[in-house]
């Protein structure tokens, strides 16, 4: 089944997992995920959907849009990692209920909520859609290990060529990428959070990306006319999206 008549029928989460593990779920376990969804709500551009320390009793999946996990220090915000439709944004907050990080939101975004007694509930009563809420907060641990490594040993140019490289791929499992790159509400500003570089550092290097062919970058769309070149600048490997290659999960037997 192709994400697009996933999301028709199951339109507030019919991203989840998609391109990972959604096939190991059943019908009934994608109506039960459906139905854990009591409201949507919708926020605005630069909003922040959840500050951190703030107590929460619910999780938030995301059905449109594209949010930023953050930090501030010293007056500045860092961008520690994203999310596309599809991800729970919050499912840490089962079991943390608190943040040590904001959920601050790029462009609008329309998120799906799931009371935490309701996952309790899944917790208790479904073993494997249970697990397949744990996948999905390791998933987050996985990525936000591969940024840390980039972070420590490329360039500027390489680790914007790394973000755009997962972007497109992440947003290509959920059915929202383009051939050739994707569209994207984030500004040079947020590309700065979240390569830890200065507004100068990263408009250089967006240029520089451009200049050499690599990934172009404007009015709020990237274009990429070759993929293996763009990953291989970028030793981007996507084993840890766990959606292919040697990491990817498949079903047994």
């Amino acid at each position: 089944m192709t994400v697009s008549s996933e999301f028709d029928r199951y339109p507030k989460t019919g991203r989840f997992l998609a391109g990972r593990l959604r096939s190991e779920m059943s019908e009934a376990e994608k109506t039960e995920l459906e139905g854990l969804v009591v409201d949507t709500i919708t926020l605005r551009d630069g909003a922040r959907a959840i500050a951190r320390g703030d107590a929460c009793n619910w999780s938030a999946i995301l059905i449109d849009g594209f949010v930023l996990r953050t930090l501030e220090n010293g007056g500045r915000r860092y961008a520690v990692s994203f999310h596309v439709p599809g991800d729970f944004v919050d499912l840490h907050c089962f079991a943390l209920r608190r943040l040590d990080h904001n959920i601050d939101c790029v462009g609008e975004a329309t998120f799906g909520r799931v009371p935490h007694d309701a996952i309790a509930r899944v917790m208790e009563q479904r073993p494997h859609l249970a697990r397949l809420f744990w996948f999905a907060t390791l998933l987050d641990a996985a990525m936000h290990r591969e940024w840390i490594m980039k972070l420590e040993q490329s360039t500027v140019p390489k680790r914007i060529a790394h973000v755009f490289a997962e972007i497109w791929r992440r947003l290509e499992m959920v059915g929202q990428a383009f051939p050739d790159g994707f569209q994207t509400p984030l500004r040079q500003s947020e590309i700065a959070e979240m390569c830890g570089a200065t507004a100068i550092h990263t408009n250089r290097a967006l240029a520089d990306l451009r200049r050499n062919d690599l990934a172009d970058f404007r009015r709020g769309e990237v274009r990429i006319r070759d993929r293996a070149r763009l990953e291989d600048y970028a030793g981007f490997r996507p084993d840890y999206l766990y959606g292919e290659g040697s990491l990817a999960l498949r079903r047994a037997g």
